[in-house]
């Protein structure tokens, strides 16, 4: 039977990441560069496109995980009629970036229990099966560029393309298990005492979480800011401090549905987000990490600026469809890439230049590059924001002159006035000035309806946006401006669905798929972020207590929730929907959190506890 999202966790290095489920497998791993060269698949598909399961061969009577306080460990306990087991999971976080190891560690709790072990290699999107072969230390597996080594002290038996074992644990009994992942043309690494590794795994993410500065929070909070922060950690490639969206692709946003992207790649609407996350929660260096990220991705010439780029900068990001798999609970297409890294959205104009902006607020490293790349950007920005677009939820649909990327586009003048006014900067501020009024006057006097008291998604439209909550945390206008709040009524009364969040009507034509989907997480933090704005915090604690309780057991959220089946839907782990956890708490903890440091345009708390 296919596990729901829900069922499964994320380990991961800073390198790589995979998804273990309640049962003891191991269903998708990404491999160094997110690229999806080499991965298992069996997530979208069947076991038969790559799985590595270690289970009790005896019913299971009761299965509990939890993460190891603080850590990305992940540890699994099952209890049969026989005797108890636990399986331990991570990946140690290794120097360099062309080896990664994820390593299964069994320990017999009490009684005894037989275990099973199925391994299954597929790369290349699951359809290449490697040349196996045995070793004194377990086998080597190849296919093209990708090498394996499975170094396991069993007795493995070939069976249907598939490596299998049995063997039984005691308790007090450990047995380890390791597979390491090399590029084919260099030679294997072996990981020599696998207890000692993980002890020194667990110490490494206790280091970085007491690195962190969020001593603030209430008890009943701390656990799931800590738990988004070490998922957004997990979800940072370390070699060039790109953040991807998700690790998956192709998770559905309505079962069945033919709503599935590609989402291992970096996306520029969640960067000053992100920044804010970080910052607030005193992780400096990986804020400054993706600030360099984004100046690298974005360097070239302002009308090639994209939406989302690869982890290390990639621009050519070709989506097509892999028909070899069935897609999860056969939801078809399984895609590999993404086309929407080929549209035009204003909106990222100005979500780039904000993120600059809180960075030079927060006094990260300055760059006089940084500067001057804004202003050609805003050079170029003066020539095409009455563009119509794509907008920020990337409809594959008409273009349309949407609400937010007009009001992006604000923002994008409205922070290098400012830059200009606080920090001397030079620049043609008269210019930015004007500019900065028109497209106010215009946003107000086109993107707002009368009939329905709020702002609209489009031009001329009367559907809603989600997005259309950001507005006062933007500045654009302030929580308590009448068509704020009409703007907020008309999104509870025609998005919020069982308290949760919608990003707009999928139904019509307009956004080139059609078909349901389920609400938005990340937009229903944003609709607690407004109550805290408008000053209805018993409204944003119930919400986001609500938000808090859709994590699954390991505290993970997905994109989406179905309000209807009570499951999550989408790639997961999503980044976006972590941050907005984490932003979130810091809105309700204090009066100059995120939001109102955005709108204000103030600096995110610097501190850092030692």
């Amino acid at each position: 039977m296919t596990q729901r999202i829900e069922d499964y966790g994320l380990i991961g290095n800073m390198l790589s990441a995979a998804l273990v489920g309640k049962d003891g497998s191991i269903d998708w791993l990404c491999l160094p560069r997110f690229d999806s060269a080499a991965c298992f698949a069996a997530l979208l598909g069947t076991p038969d496109n790559g799985r590595w399961k270690i289970a009790p061969v005896a019913k299971v009577h009761a299965t509990s995980r939890r993460y190891l306080p603080d850590t990305a460990i992940l540890e699994t306990r099952f209890e049969t009629e026989t005797g108890v087991v636990t399986l331990t999971d991570f990946m140690p976080v290794n120097e360099g970036d062309r080896h990664v190891d994820l390593i299964r560690i069994v320990t017999g709790v009490s009684g005894t229990v037989e275990m099973d072990m199925e391994f299954t290699l597929r790369f290349e999107n699951g359809q290449a099966i490697p040349w196996v072969r045995r070793k004194d230390y377990g086998l080597s597996a190849i296919a093209g560029p990708d090498a394996v080594e499975l170094h396991a002290d069993l007795a493995l038996e070939g069976r249907n393309m598939k490596t299998c074992a049995r063997f039984t644990v005691a308790e007090g009994d450990s047995v380890p298990l390791t597979m390491s992942y090399h590029p084919s043309n260099q030679q294997p690494h072996f990981v020599a005492d696998r207890r000692e590794v993980l002890e020194r795994t667990a110490i490494w993410w206790r280091e970085w979480v007491k690195s962190g500065s969020f001593d603030d929070q209430p008890d009943a909070w701390r656990e799931p800011v800590t738990r988004s922060l070490i998922t957004l950690k997990m979800l940072i490639y370390a070699p060039t401090g790109g953040i991807v969206a998700a690790p998956t692709t192709s998770l559905p946003e309505a079962i069945g549905g033919e709503r599935n992207w590609d989402y291992r790649y970096c996306w520029l609407r969640d960067s000053a987000l992100t920044l804010y996350a970080l910052l607030n929660s005193g992780y400096r260096q990986e804020a400054e990490d993706w600030r360099q990220w984004l100046l690298r991705a974005v360097a070239g010439a302002p009308d090639q600026l994209q939406i989302m780029y690869g982890i290390a900068g990639e621009r050519w990001l070709p989506e097509f469809e892999v028909p070899w798999l069935a897609g999860f609970e056969k939801s078809v297409p399984v895609r590999i890439g993404n086309a929407a890294a080929g549209q035009m959205q204003i909106d990222v104009y100005g979500e780039l230049i904000d993120t600059l902006h809180a960075a030079r607020e927060a006094e990260l490293q300055p760059q006089d590059e940084a500067w001057r790349l804004q202003k050609v950007l805003l050079d170029h920005l003066e020539t095409v924001w009455q563009t119509p677009d794509r907008g920020i939820w990337e409809v594959r649909g008409p273009t349309h002159a949407f609400t937010h990327s007009r009001m992006m586009a604000w923002v994008a003048f409205d922070r290098a006035v400012t830059s200009v006014e606080r920090y001397k900067l030079e620049g043609p501020v008269d210019r930015w000035r004007k500019l900065r009024q028109e497209i106010h006057d215009d946003v107000c006097d086109n993107g707002f309806d009368a009939d329905l008291n709020s702002f609209v998604q489009y031009y001329g439209g009367k559907t809603l946006d989600a997005s259309l909550l950001l507005m006062p945390q933007l500045g654009f206008l302030p929580a308590d401006d009448p068509r704020v709040a009409g703007t907020i009524e008309a999104i509870e009364r025609e998005l919020v669905h069982d308290g949760l969040v919608a990003r707009y009507s999928t139904d019509g034509t307009d956004d080139g798929v059609g078909g349901r989907e389920g609400a938005f997480l990340a937009c229903s933090f944003w609709l607690a972020d407004a109550y805290v704005l408008a000053g209805r915090h018993e409204d944003a604690r119930a919400l986001y207590d609500r938000l808090l309780g859709l994590r699954n057991d390991l505290g993970l959220l997905a994109e989406e929730y179905d309000v209807v089946a009570g499951r999550l839907l989408g790639n997961f782990p999503q980044a976006f929907s972590h941050i907005g956890l984490i932003n979130t708490a810091h809105n309700l903890m204090a009066a100059s959190g995120p939001a109102s440091q955005r709108a204000d345009q103030v600096a995110p708390k610097r501190s850092v506890k030692l």
